[in-house]
């Protein structure tokens, strides 16, 4: 066990014991409380000493024990809707991966985009980011990394060996894939998970309701941008190619799509019901106007979708359905406990004081808005290289919360920006899964992740504070 693990082990609950013995106030005894069970999650999500989806089950022991909240309103944020919503939105993902729809998808994407360098690096990229939309990124960068090894070893194995330009070439793809899968997550509310805590937090605690089309209008043009910023980044200026041809990529692209062969009769099904629940997710609002009586919520939308790829058979005489319940033990279940540990803390900083604590400090001091929002974008996309994105907006996302209250502005305001920055960790091969799969391969050196990545941080941060000054105030 690495030595900064067996520190994190003992410090948590070391932590957890001081702060919580203190002889004197600093909140009030509930809220020193969970400030302590706060620290002890902390130590253990940033260490990882145990795993995340562990250390978010505390508040389920720990608030009954210190008189924080009963077991029955803790227990209650690990079945919130937006838990649910999550659930439906990994059968769905399960349901594409079982079938290959998804790596259909992906090479015809490929395909459609061309041959040449620069256009087999985007359409990597779009490819990636279009999966990262629906299933969840680590998934979708296994799925485009041997396709994309493929083609490199087309680039060692020709006459000219491993040129320059090669390896410039390998660096782009390698790492579009990489920040394509990040950034288009950011597209849906089920895309990445922070994107969810965020949705859930606003529900719980303020009432506040985004649905998925809403985040959508906000949340698929900035991935959009950012997207194309990548690719500009990446192939016009850290890693050019100019110059290098190749046309052996098609080959590779068709012998993989003659593999899978013709679209099956599963993949059209899957793919029928996918496309309903996207249409009913973003024409909801719509639906519900017309028929008030059906209360339709994104929540019951992808409850429907898991239903029918569970209870729809394929083949009723050989009892053949899409997904069987022995195919969830795939399913990241550890990340909707994560959900639910969120969740369950947020509410203990809200019933505790500690949000109205941070709210009135603020409003009773002279800071300048948008420089207390760059620096919480700043604090947030910096901070999630090192830990956990899903961790870290469990617990910023309500103090975030409390400073937009103290600014006298709609958390909206803050809370989007904030949340859409955890997302957007280019430069370190620890920041995300998809940053440390392509980083494995071995055609990506730290030195050059960091290169291109800090260059993307800093434009996310950018993007993101015009976001807040003129996006956010016409959208909400």
């Amino acid at each position: 066990m690495e030595i900064s693990k067996r520190l994190g082990l003992v410090l948590g609950p070391i932590v957890f014991l001081i702060f919580s013995n203190l002889p004197f106030e600093i909140v009030s005894q509930k809220g020193d409380a969970v400030i302590a069970v706060a620290l002890w999650m902390l130590f253990w999500w940033i260490t990882e000493a145990v795993s995340i989806s562990v250390t978010a089950l505390l508040p389920l022991l720990l608030f009954p024990l210190l008189k924080i909240l009963p077991i029955a309103e803790v227990g209650a944020n690990y079945g919130s809707p937006i838990v649910f919503l999550f659930f439906g939105g990994f059968v769905m993902a399960l349901a594409l991966e079982k079938v290959n729809l998804h790596k259909r998808i992906a090479l015809n994407i490929i395909r459609l985009t061309g041959t040449t360098p620069n256009k087999v690096v985007l359409g990597f990229m779009i490819a990636t980011a279009a999966l990262s939309m629906w299933i969840s990124n680590t998934a979708s960068t296994v799925v485009m990394l041997p396709i994309a090894l493929s083609v490199i070893n087309l680039l060692i194995s020709d006459e000219d060996g491993f040129t320059k330009k090669d390896q410039n070439f390998a660096l782009s793809v390698m790492l579009g894939i990489a920040f394509s899968a990040n950034a288009g997550g950011i597209a849906t509310v089920i895309g990445t998970p922070p994107n969810s805590v965020l949705i859930g937090l606003l529900e719980n605690e303020y009432n506040i309701q985004i649905s998925f089309l809403k985040w959508m209008t906000l949340g698929l043009p900035f991935s959009i941008i950012m997207i194309g910023i990548i690719y500009l980044v990446l192939v016009k200026w850290m890693f050019p190619n100019k110059g290098l041809q190749f046309t052996a990529s098609r080959d590779v692209i068709q012998t993989e799509l003659q593999q899978l062969g013709p679209t099956s009769g599963k993949e059209k099904m899957v793919l029928l019901i996918f496309g309903v629940t996207v249409f009913l997710w973003v024409f909801r609002t719509l639906i519900n106007s017309i028929f008030p009586k059906l209360g339709l919520s994104d929540t019951m939308i992808s409850i429907f979708a898991a239903i029918a790829l569970f209870g729809i058979p394929y083949n009723l005489k050989k009892g053949d359905f899409i997904i069987q319940w022995r195919d969830t033990s795939k399913l990241a279940w550890g990340i909707l406990i994560l959900f639910g540990g969120g969740l369950a803390l947020a509410k203990g900083m809200s019933v505790s004081g500690i949000v109205d604590l941070v709210a009135n400090s603020i409003a009773q001091s002279d800071i300048s808005i948008v420089l207390t929002a760059s620096l919480l974008i700043l604090l947030m996309l910096f901070m999630t290289e090192l830990m956990s994105n899903v961790a870290l907006v469990a617990v910023l996302a309500p103090v975030v919360a409390g400073i937009a209250i103290g600014l006298g502005i709609p958390m909206l305001y803050l809370l989007i920006p904030v949340t859409i920055a955890s997302s957007c960790a280019f430069m370190l091969p620890m920041a995300t899964p998809p940053n440390a799969i392509v980083f494995a391969s071995g055609y990506v050196k730290v030195p050059q992740m960091a290169r291109a990545g800090i260059f993307l941080n800093l434009i996310a941060v950018a993007l993101l504070i015009l976001v807040f000054q003129f996006v956010l105030p016409i959208l909400f």
